[in-house]
């Protein structure tokens, strides 16, 4: 297994560039390798699409289904992630918001608090 850092995953994901994509393309599709893919990893390819490339939230949302279900990605914690990105789809919060408050409850927190008004009136968060 291999880690795989986010401006690899976005090369491959976005093919921007020919060179980088190229490259990314050939070693993620290289036969019997998997790929590690950390929580981090995941909220910052989420916040370079939504910035860099302006990628809409159903764009992304599609985008981390896909990732989430490729065999050959491994996560660090991917049951979490899918709670995240089930929120993500259907609420205003960010992807990294849902997961930490995901995080937090895995962890034994009762809420996260938050100043955060996209999370008002989600279950897992107490704003303040």
């Amino acid at each position: 297994m291999m880690g795989l850092d986010t401006n690899v995953l976005v090369r491959y994901l976005t093919q921007d560039d020919p060179e980088q994509s190229r490259i990314a393309t050939r070693e993620i599709e290289t036969d019997n390798v998997s790929f590690f893919i950390t929580s981090m990893g995941m909220c910052e390819l989420i916040w370079v699409l939504e910035t860099a490339y302006n990628y809409d939230r159903s764009t992304i949302s599609d985008t981390l289904k896909k990732i989430l279900q490729t065999r050959q990605f491994a996560f660090d914690n991917k049951a979490l992630m899918e709670k995240a990105l089930a929120d993500y789809k259907k609420n205003k919060g960010d992807f990294s918001d849902y997961l930490l408050g995901h995080e937090s409850k895995q962890a034994g927190c009762d809420k996260t608090l938050t100043f955060d008004r996209a999370l008002k009136s989600h279950a897992l968060f107490q704003t303040l």
